[in-house]
């Protein structure tokens, strides 16, 4: 039984939450997410709240029961307050930049490295900080991670792409004997 799950889940003011033929959508001051239900998974929008229930006994339809539940909880705090990443450049030489549509990286190699943002994130450069931000949880977390792993932060110096919040556990160089 999902403890997230069987809760309802208020809808905010201003918002709207519908739901037609197994597509879910919400629309917010900021914007209008969809997201397509398993059939497996019954969603049901009353007044004020919305219920997520298991529409089947299996067990697929268990699982995915409070995994819906999350997802909406998400759409509906990405509609009114937008979701950012704060991601933090280290390592001398190493620059970013942002020109319309393309993140430019300079992390070592020996071309530079251009990334096409994706439909509504917006990024923000300053100094060594890139700023992602988007009402689509998934996608701005997925794209920060994109981000990331073209330059993990390795663990002596501390060079490479981090969370704002992440600690990154340093190691010992070798020692002169």
């Amino acid at each position: 039984m999902s403890r997230i799950g069987k809760r309802p889940i208020a809808i905010p003011a201003k918002t709207t939450v519908t739901m037609n033929d197994g597509v879910l959508t919400v629309q917010g001051p900021l914007g209008t997410l969809t997201k397509e239900v398993h059939p497996d998974v019954s969603i049901t929008v009353s007044d004020n709240e919305v219920t997520v229930a298991p529409a089947a006994g299996s067990r697929t339809a268990k699982a995915l029961w409070g995994t819906y539940a999350s997802h909406l909880k998400n759409m509906l705090a990405g509609v009114n307050k937008e979701y950012s990443k704060k991601l933090i450049l280290d390592g001398i030489g190493y620059r970013m930049s942002v020109t319309g549509r393309d993140l430019t990286l300079s992390v070592g190699y020996s071309h530079p490295v251009v990334m096409k943002l994706p439909e509504g994130i917006n990024a923000t450069v300053e100094k060594n900080e890139l700023t992602l931000s988007g009402i689509d949880k998934e996608v701005v977390g997925q794209f920060a991670a994109n981000v990331r792993a073209k330059k993990k932060p390795e663990p002596y110096k501390g060079k490479g792409f981090h969370y704002s919040d992440e600690v990154i556990l340093r190691k010992q160089g070798k020692k002169a004997s």
